[in-house]
């Protein structure tokens, strides 16, 4: 199957990498996404997306893991022949003060949060570079940007990549690409539901309420399809957070 246009998405079977793949897929492209482990909701995701007549395939492997990457990026284009938008989005946390932070979980983050992003891109931009067209869009945080207690290995991959986005988009505009990073604030997903002062955080947030995957994708939407003249910004998204 060959693609008129086509989205990567890394983590994209939930939360706000779905949101994502759903708003791309309105807009007509096409739908790779990736995922590391809940097969049942990467099936569901595939399915809703097929039901808005596009085309989408979901490709399980470890986004943190260079070889893997590059067998399915490589499988990606053999099936869809071309990459057009490409999100890195994929992430996890893995909390704790500084102090007690041992080296596993700095690494863990690191890995999936930041080093993903290098391995991904690496190929695909090979592929926008013959095709001289592409987005790139970059899922940071407000933590990259401000920090946060408790986060010193997220907010330090969050920061990385949007030194990387800044770097690529010096790089790849000769070249019609496009690179941008979205620092969303606090969004309801699985990865929040949890926190422990939503209600102050509530407090704090002059829009006063949490923000949506939706929100999310639709920033996304906008980076990789409604513009052409943005790129090497960060956009945040999080409702007045941090005014």
């Amino acid at each position: 199957m060959q693609s008129e246009k086509l989205a990567l998405i890394t983590g994209g079977s939930r939360g706000i990498g779905k949101a994502c793949a759903l708003a791309l897929a309105k807009c007509g492209y096409d739908i790779a996404l990736t995922y590391q482990g809940n097969t049942e909701a990467a099936n569901k995701t595939i399915e809703e997306l097929k039901a808005l007549n596009v085309q989408a395939k979901a490709y399980k492997f470890d986004v943190s893991n260079k070889a893997e990457v590059n067998e399915n990026i490589e499988n990606i284009i053999k099936d869809f022949g071309r990459i057009d938008v490409l999100v890195n989005n994929a992430g996890i946390t893995r909390d704790d003060l500084f102090i007690r932070m041992d080296s596993e979980k700095w690494e863990a983050v690191i890995n999936t949060n930041l080093n993903s992003a290098y391995y991904v891109t690496k190929p695909v931009v090979k592929v926008m570079m013959k095709q001289r067209i592409g987005a790139i869009i970059n899922m940071s945080s407000v933590v990259g940007v401000y920090g946060n207690i408790g986060q010193a290995n997220y907010a330090s991959a969050k920061a990385g990549l949007i030194g990387f986005t800044k770097s690529l988009a010096k790089e790849l505009g000769s070249r019609n690409i496009r690179v941008n990073a979205i620092a969303p604030g606090f969004i309801a997903t699985d990865m929040t539901k949890d926190l422990a002062n939503s209600e102050e955080l509530l407090k704090l947030i002059p829009l006063k309420r949490m923000g949506t995957p939706d929100d999310i994708a639709s920033a996304v939407k906008f980076l990789a399809s409604e513009t052409t003249y943005i790129t090497g910004q960060v956009l945040e998204v999080d409702g007045g957070l941090v005014i």
